[in-house]
């Protein structure tokens, strides 16, 4: 795919919540959009200038919209305050999708776990598999209160709620829903979860006892904070003083891999601990749901963490 920006239209713009808008994006020319995989997302240019990634949420073999949902974030750097002032008719300059959260087509059944706007990349894998008439998946969906739950509606239907359960806390942690009946044996199903960090560390420590292949985070897509556009940077080999660039859609381990270097590794979302590289020198944005703090100052997770500074430089 050409990775340049083209412009969508917002055909529709639609009020969730209180705080969470729905946008239909389409082509201005009314040509057909491409065909995305379950759990993709697209890269956006918001009107502060600000790259910003939303999970797309539609039908994967709809070609005639994208839908993303974006929520106001108050505390971040003003991508999505910005993405609120959009008005149906202006066109956005959208990237062309891509997947770092890919549905296992051949799973036995789904266990989906979701968060506040953490629904969007699992509300189109269970889009996906209601359109291949599959039923074999259940939803786990936390929320506030029903105000603040994103398609409270279309998931309240007799077509889904048989496969949903939505959970309410109200704010009160205490009343936060308790997984540990749904992951305390293992049943062979495909586990996916997208939400707060702490409702995703709470899922790992659960399902520590599972097979890691089974279990899947979208670990970018819960707050406007983290759609934040990868920047390209050097990594260099100290034992070879070897360099290598990774570009921006390319995590470390690719880039690696494609130089003929074999890194162990397993589940490849930075949730095993396989993939763990000490590193000399450099700042590194660590995305892992793995490392103790301690560990941190010294170690990466080359499947997902990339580096803040210019050069990383690694213990290999």
């Amino acid at each position: 795919m050409n990775d340049d920006y083209q412009n969508l239209r917002i055909a529709k713009k639609q009020a969730l919540t209180p705080d969470v808008v729905m946008f239909d994006l389409v082509h201005p020319e009314g040509a057909p959009l491409p065909v995305f995989t379950p759990g993709a997302h697209i890269t956006v240019k918001t009107p502060k200038g600000l790259h910003r990634s939303y999970s797309l949420c539609g039908e994967p073999l709809d070609t005639q919209r994208w839908l993303i949902a974006v929520k106001r974030e108050t505390t971040g750097r003003g991508g999505s305050l910005s993405m609120f002032d959009l008005l149906e008719g202006e066109v956005l300059p959208t990237k062309p999708w891509l997947n770092q959260f890919e549905l296992n087509e051949n799973a036995k059944s789904y266990l989906f776990v979701a968060g506040g706007i953490g629904i969007t990349p699992i509300l189109s894998m269970m889009r996906h598999l209601m359109s291949q008439g599959k039923s074999n998946f259940h939803l786990f969906y936390c929320t506030r209160d029903e105000l603040n739950t994103p398609f409270m509606d279309l998931l309240s239907t007799p077509e889904w709620s048989a496969m949903v359960t939505i959970h309410h806390d109200h704010g009160d942690p205490s009343q936060s829903l308790d997984l540990w009946p749904i992951f305390e044996s293992p049943n062979g199903a495909d586990v996916y979860c997208c939400g707060p960090k702490g409702l995703m560390e709470s899922v790992q420590d659960m399902t520590g006892h599972w097979p890691s292949e089974c279990i899947h985070f979208e670990s970018f897509g819960a707050s406007d904070q983290q759609f934040v556009l990868n920047t390209p940077f050097e990594v260099v080999l100290n034992a070879s003083a070897q360099q290598f660039h990774v570009p921006e859609h390319s995590s470390i381990l690719d880039v690696l891999r494609a130089e003929g270097y074999s890194i162990k590794s397993s589940c490849e979302s930075g949730t095993c601990g396989s993939c763990k590289t000490r590193f000399i020198s450099g700042e590194v944005e660590h995305r892992d749901f793995v490392l103790l703090e301690e560990e941190k100052a010294d170690h990466i997770m080359v499947c997902v963490s990339r580096a803040k500074s210019p050069t990383l430089v690694l213990d290999l």
